[in-house]
């Protein structure tokens, strides 16, 4: 078993230990379920932004993020044209990667196009049932047939920048699995 223990005295998954902002992000959100189309948008598109980069990089550019997505409001994203995409190339606060920022765009417009709700089309990919608590962080899958099912049902109605990592991630980000190791303060909470 790992056991991390912070500065603190707390007993956290490992990650979760190496530096202030994981901790609090660690304390406070992740693998805390999160309902709302924008704050599940804004997941989405952070998750999408951190491929291939760390997270903390993600978490100290987020305020940048949600000034320069309009605070993650699909409908207000779905109408940035050329001229935001430049806006946004040229914007430090954020990640400037062009596909990403596309991506974003595109996810805007999809989710403006559902036939249901962004909770109900995303929280049904859930897995249900009990799931044994990883044990270490190599028990912590980095893609399962639920995040598979999710990337094609969303690849499908035309979002982009969502492998099954992505969405894998998205789930643990957002509560709709609990990998938080059975060590961990939050696995007893």
């Amino acid at each position: 078993m790992t056991e991390s223990i912070g500065a603190d005295g707390v007993s956290r998954c490992p990650w979760g230990n190496s530096a202030p902002d994981y901790a609090e992000y660690h304390d406070t959100e992740w693998g805390v379920p999160l309902r709302g189309q924008d704050a599940l948008y804004e997941r989405l598109c952070l998750e999408a932004f951190q491929s291939g980069l760390s997270w903390i990089t993600i978490l100290r550019k987020r305020e940048g993020f949600r000034n320069a997505f309009a605070g993650f409001v699909p409908e207000k994203v779905a109408e940035f044209g050329d001229d935001d995409v430049e806006r946004l190339m040229a914007d430090a606060s954020i990640v400037r990667n062009r596909a990403k920022i596309l991506a974003a765009i595109t996810n805007a417009r999809a989710i403006t196009m559902l036939d249901q709700p962004l909770d109900d089309l995303l929280w049904s990919f859930a897995p249900t049932g009990e799931r044994p608590r990883p044990r270490t962080m190599a028990d912590v899958p980095a893609i399962t047939p639920e995040s598979t099912a999710m990337a094609k049902a969303l690849k499908k109605r035309g979002f982009a920048f969502v492998g099954p990592t992505t969405c894998y991630a998205l789930m643990q980000a957002t509560g709709m699995v609990d990998d938080h190791l059975v060590t961990c303060f939050r696995a007893n909470s």
